[in-house]
């Protein structure tokens, strides 16, 4: 058995039984703890000066990396404290990098629609896998579903009288987002070609469609619509839906909802708008504007 493997094991179970964390999450957490205690020993028995040697092992790391593995060591030794298997924290001792938020990876309007062009021109024929390709990018795009909300999707989960899915996000939180019309007609096609007796929208041969297929065949469409494989992937179309619904005068509350962000926070990001909308804005809806042409 590791070291400290039995407290990391407990961590876990809480995080599953109380937040509803994701295998993937789950997996993420461990990744980060077991790797700590191959550094320091005995992670429940820590001591600060063994902690603050952690910035030392990880200086090669990018800050954004060490401040992941520091929040999951936190997170841990609150766990340990709240339990009383510790009686003090020695969290405040692990290194805490200035790490700047990224901007999301967007694709333009034409970029989205050279994949889609591409996608429907695959599909005329009736191909069942090409099919698939063009209700995934539909959902994608038009829904904003994250990458394992939507290979994961049931076949119950599809509308069939209002145009919403019900989508089960992070931490087991339901969700209701809208199918456009583009994509209902594109589900109405791939229905009658997907394997019938599966209990999921997007069926494999044992289960669903996995994450990593998924990431494939975007790229693999990205090459063939003409675009740079590295640019497309199922968060870059949900970047490219949120940011792409600001621009069109979304409210970021309805956005907020929509992606299923639990913090209005993480949903700013996508206020990175071009600014001269912004501008634009102001001077057409302030209350000053009005005065101004009204004299």
């Amino acid at each position: 058995m590791a070291i400290g493997s039995a407290e990391i094991d407990e961590f876990l179970a809480m995080l599953a039984a109380e937040r509803g964390a994701a295998a993937n999450t789950l997996a993420a957490y461990r990744r980060d703890l077991e790797g700590a205690a191959e550094l320091v020993g005995d992670l429940a028995a820590a001591e600060r000066s063994q902690l603050s040697g952690l910035g030392s092992a990880w200086e090669a790391l990018a800050p954004a990396t060490v401040a992941r593995k520091s929040s999951a060591l936190r997170q841990f030794f609150g766990f340990l404290v709240d339990e009383g298997i510790r009686d003090d924290d020695p969290s405040p001792a692990l290194p805490r990098p200035a790490t700047r938020r990224s901007l999301p990876k967007i694709l333009s309007h034409g970029e989205v629609g050279a994949l889609f062009a591409r996608a429907e021109l695959e599909a005329e024929p009736g191909r069942p896998t090409a099919i698939r390709m063009l209700a995934l990018l539909e959902l994608l795009y038009g829904s904003g579903l994250r990458a394992t909300e939507l290979v994961s999707l049931p076949v119950a989960a599809v509308p069939r009288d209002a145009p919403f899915l019900t989508v089960t996000g992070k931490g087991g939180q339901a969700r209701m987002v809208p199918v456009s019309g583009r994509a209902q007609q594109a589900l109405a096609k791939w229905m009658p070609v997907r394997n019938a007796d599966s209990a999921f929208l997007f069926p494999s041969r044992k289960s669903h469609l996995t994450r990593v297929r998924l990431f494939q065949l975007l790229k693999d469409l990205a090459v063939r619509a003409g675009l740079k494989p590295e640019k497309v992937s199922p968060h870059v179309l949900r970047h490219a839906f949120a940011t792409h619904l600001l621009e069109g005068g979304a409210d970021l509350r309805v956005l907020q909802t929509l992606l299923g962000h639990a913090d209005i926070a993480t949903t700013q990001i996508y206020t990175h708008v071009d600014a001269s909308r912004l501008v634009a804005l102001v001077n057409e809806r302030h209350p000053l504007a009005e005065r101004r042409r009204g004299d």
